[in-house]
């Protein structure tokens, strides 16, 4: 029940933020395999095409060879090694990404049965507008917003008062 209450809820404020820098019919190449935001996004009518599943720290050949003019990367920087690589490469000159915020009272999520789901990094927001900068991309918009699960205890109650999500709206710079 939470996880499908958090995503929907997710899904509603990044399809809002999408909405609000991103024209309708855009070409938007988005990060990561087929998945529910890009449904939604394609019935909002922008032409979006996917990562099919490659290792994007290891192969980045879509990223460079893409002539859609936005990227979408929801949720998925913080799971490379080496995103710097990732949002360097990527051709668009448009790009709105969103990730979890480190948090001071919560480890980074880690599953204990799918290797490759994992946070490898999880920035403040400082850190992540950092990496945009250092990697050709200038901030035009952000936003954060809470999103407190549906359980007991201090953490949660925590989520309730302290963002999780940060979403950026930045285009490229001449680097």
């Amino acid at each position: 029940m939470y996880a499908k209450n958090a995503h929907q809820k997710r899904y509603k404020k990044t399809l809002a933020f999408l909405n609000q820098h991103i024209d309708k019919g855009s070409h938007i190449l988005d990060l990561g395999i087929h998945n529910p935001m890009a449904e939604l996004m394609q019935s909002q009518g922008y032409k979006v095409e996917n990562t099919v599943g490659e290792d994007l720290d290891e192969n980045q050949a879509t990223l460079i060879n893409s002539k859609a003019e936005v990227a979408t990367a929801f949720e998925i920087l913080e799971h490379l090694l080496s995103p710097y690589q990732v949002l360097k490469n990527i051709k668009a000159k448009k790009l709105v990404v969103s990730i979890p915020l480190n948090l001071w009272f919560s480890k980074p999520y880690r599953s204990k049965t799918d290797l490759r789901d994992r946070h490898f990094h999880e920035f403040e927001d400082w850190q992540f507008d950092w990496l945009l900068e250092k990697t050709g991309w200038k901030i035009v918009a952000s936003e954060k917003w809470i999103n407190p699960p549906q359980s007991f205890g201090i953490r949660s109650l925590l989520r309730y008062f302290i963002p999780r999500h940060y979403i950026v709206y930045a285009e490229k710079t001449n680097h």
